[in-house]
């Protein structure tokens, strides 16, 4: 059943096990660097205890979806055999509101889901598109296809970059909740080492860290060397101090001494 959300046009898949996912396609949207980091990030947040639902790398053979009548969806999946990305499919689940769900998550936690977008550099966790759900009553993390951004242009990646602050992280949705940054960052890090990283790393197929827009060459000459680059910049970002911690708690400190705006009144 397609999901007419946003750009990527994702759909709820029933696998051959019986289970429901959520499935992003690799002929849509951003192509395979957006299902990359959907399953690196992913599987980062489930290594640091934050809840994300399962995650699956989901074959799709040539006959699937023939029946579908959209042209543009049939394009989509003509240009998805093989390898995709899914997430179980949380019937019932709703989109996390900071006002009627904040009780759901302790300051602490929230401060864990922006230290982890920081790193990440997700730009995709805002008031407007929290990318949260609220199921059984707890907060989920999903779509994480618009972070780790630097994968669509490999060849400007330095250590500069690597290094970099993540000025976006002003507008997360869960700052005003959360607590210290500071105590998050010494908290998580040490969890996140470089054997981490291979594993996470080792979970990626290697027909979506070689895939590449038609008429272009994938970045790397094999997937091993992708892999390699990922691992590196994790490890340059993850090197003390971290200057994406420090600007996310600047941010949070500036969001909550803010003055709350009064709004005048009249019956």
């Amino acid at each position: 059943m397609p999901l007419r959300e946003g750009g990527s046009l994702p759909a709820i898949v029933e696998t051959e096990g019986g289970n429901l996912f959520v499935v992003k396609f690799r002929g849509a949207g951003q192509g395979a660097p957006a299902l990359i980091a959907e399953l690196i990030v992913g599987q980062l947040a489930q290594h640091l205890g934050l809840p994300v639902p399962e995650l699956a790398v989901v074959e799709l053979d040539e006959g699937f979806g023939r029946t579908e009548p959209d042209p543009e969806i049939q394009d989509i999946l003509r240009g998805s055999r093989g390898a995709n990305v899914g997430l179980r499919y949380l019937d019932g689940a709703f989109t996390y509101d900071p006002v009627a769900a904040a009780d759901l998550l302790t300051p602490d936690r929230a401060a864990d889901i922006v230290w982890l977008d920081a790193l990440s550099t997700n730009i995709d966790r805002t008031a407007r598109n929290p990318n949260l759900l609220v199921w059984q009553d707890e907060v989920w993390l999903i779509d994480h296809g618009a972070a780790l951004y630097f994968h669509h242009d490999w060849p400007s990646m330095t250590e500069a970059r690597a290094r970099a602050a993540f000025a976006p992280i002003k507008d997360h949705v869960l700052l005003p909740r959360a607590a210290s940054i500071a105590e998050a960052d010494a908290r998580l890090a040490p969890h996140l080492t470089e054997e981490v990283v291979h594993d996470v790393l080792a979970a990626i197929p290697d027909a979506l860290l070689m895939d590449a827009p038609p008429g272009r060459t994938p970045p790397f000459e094999t997937a091993e060397s992708n892999r390699q680059a990922y691992v590196d910049y994790f490890r340059t970002r993850l090197a003390a101090p971290r200057s994406f911690a420090e600007e996310a708690e600047r941010a949070r400190q500036t969001v909550q001494s803010a003055t709350p705006e009064s709004l005048p009144y009249r019956r």
